[in-house]
């Protein structure tokens, strides 16, 4: 799938990336980010890569180049969570 021109701002997105070949079994590995652009020149996507919905990773900004982009794809926002234990006032 080529990697479209135009990503808006704001789009939120998956984007694969190669990781390189593994070691131990010469397979080739990939890396999945998930998150809101910021801006894309064709060249480079800067990202906003959504926090972990576990809590275990914050939000990072990320800079991808595009020779190691392999797919990218439009995904629907994140559903709020039901049960949060989040305390109300």
């Amino acid at each position: 799938m080529p990697i479209p021109q135009h990503i808006p701002a704001g789009a939120r997105i998956v984007v694969r990336v190669y990781d390189g070949v593994d070691g131990q079994d010469g397979r080739m590995k990939f890396r999945d980010f998930i998150g809101h652009v910021r801006s894309w020149d064709g060249q480079r996507l800067e990202l906003i890569r959504d926090a972990a919905a576990n809590g275990s990773r914050p939000e990072q900004d990320v800079s991808l180049d595009a020779d190691i982009i392999v797919t990218v794809k439009p995904i629907p926002e994140r559903r709020e969570r039901r049960g949060s234990r989040a305390v109300k006032p």
